[in-house]
C-alpha cells in the first residue's frame, strides 16, 4: 500500500471515529436523562401508593420503549397515575407524545393504558377513577416524540467534529497532492537491466537485495554493451573502448570478462550476452 493510500485511509478513519464518538457520547447522555425522568415517575407512583421505601429497579430499554420495574407490589388509581406522569413529563419537557401501559407481572397482560398527544394532542384513557388492586405491576413507557435538552450542545459538538474532520481531510489532500506532484529523483548512474540494477558509478549489480561487485573493466564492458542493447558490438570496438592499447593478450581477456559478466547476470534468464561468431558480442534484454 502506497503512502498516499495510507494517509487517505488514516484520515478518513480518524474523521469517522471522531464523529461517531461525539454522537455516541451525546446519545448516552440523553439516555441517562430519560432514565432519570422515568425513575422519578416510578418514585412518584410508589409515593401515591404510600410506599416511600421500596426501590425502583433498573430501567430496561427496547428502542423507544422503556420498562419501569418496581421492587414491591402496589395499587393505583388511573386518574392519579395519569396526572403524575403528565406532570413530570411537562416539568421535564421530556416528551409531548407517549403511551403508558401498566402490565401485570404474572399474566403479562395490560391492565391499564393511556396515550397522550399522539392524535391531535388529545389524551386518551379509560376507567380513570376505577382503582386497581395491589399487585405486581410493570410500567411500559413508549416515547413517540422525545424532546432532547442536549440537542443544542450536540449540534455544537457535531459542528466542531465536522470542522475538525474537514481540516484533517484538507490536510490529507494537501499531503497527497504534494506527494503526487513531487518529482521523483532519478539517479542517471543507475540502469535497469531486467530484474537487476546496474550502478555504473559505484560499480556493482543489485539483484533481489543482493549486491555483486564489478571491476572497472567489467563496469566499462557492461556499460558499452548496454549502450547498444540488442545490437551487436564489434570485437574491435569493444577492445578499443574498454582496453585501448594495453598489450597483445586483450583478445583472450575479453572472452574471460564476458564469461564473468554472464555469471553475474545469470539471476535473470531474460538477460543474455550472445557471442556473434567472428563479429563481436550482443547484450540481449527481453
Amino acid at each position: 500500500m502506497g503512502l498516499r493510500h495510507i494517509i487517505s485511509y488514516s484520515i478518513v478513519l480518524a474523521c469517522i471515529t471522531l464523529c461517531t464518538s461525539c454522537m455516541s457520547a451525546q446519545k448516552t447522555e440523553q439516555d441517562q436523562h430519560v432514565e432519570v425522568v422515568l425513575r422519578k415517575i416510578g418514585h412518584e407512583i410508589l409515593l401515591n401508593a404510600n410506599d416511600s421505601t421500596s426501590r425502583i429497579l433498573p430501567i430496561e430499554k427496547d428502542n423507544d420503549r422503556y420498562k419501569i420495574r418496581f421492587d414491591s407490589n402496589f395499587g393505583f388509581i388511573p386518574d392519579s397515575l395519569v396526572q403524575t406522569v403528565n406532570a413530570i413529563m411537562d416539568d421535564t419537557e421530556l416528551s409531548e407524545s407517549y403511551i403508558i401501559e401498566l402490565v401485570e407481572c404474572d399474566s403479562n397482560l395490560v391492565v391499564y393504558s393511556f396515550e397522550r398527544g399522539i392524535k391531535k394532542n388529545i389524551d386518551v384513557g379509560t376507567c380513570m377513577m376505577r382503582s386497581l388492586p395491589t399487585d405486581c405491576y410493570a410500567m411500559f413507557v413508549t416515547l413517540v416524540d422525545v424532546n432532547d435538552p442536549f440537542k443544542a450542545k450536540q449540534k455544537v459538538h457535531l459542528s466542531n467534529s465536522i470542522i475538525s474532520g474537514l481540516l484533517l481531510l484538507l490536510a490529507g489532500l494537501f499531503i497527497v497532492v504534494w506527494s503526487s506532484t513531487r518529482k521523483t529523483v532519478i539517479d542517471p548512474h543507475i540502469i535497469r537491466l531486467g530484474s537487476y540494477k546496474f550502478d555504473k558509478r559505484n560499480m556493482h549489480l543489485v539483484h533481489k537485495n543482493e549486491r555483486t561487485e564489478l571491476t572497472n573493466k567489467e563496469t566499462d564492458l557492461l556499460n558499452l554493451l548496454y549502450g547498444s542493447a540488442n545490437a551487436t558490438v564489434e570485437r574491435d570496438i569493444i577492445l578499443q573502448r574498454v582496453w585501448g592499447d594495453e598489450g597483445d593478450y586483450i583478445g583472450r581477456t575479453l572472452d574471460v570478462f564476458i564469461s564473468k559478466l554472464r555469471k553475474k547476470l545469470d539471476g535473470d534468464d531474460k538477460i543474455k550476452i550472445v557471442n556473434i561468431r567472428g563479429v563481436g558480442y550482443k547484450l540481449v534484454v527481453n
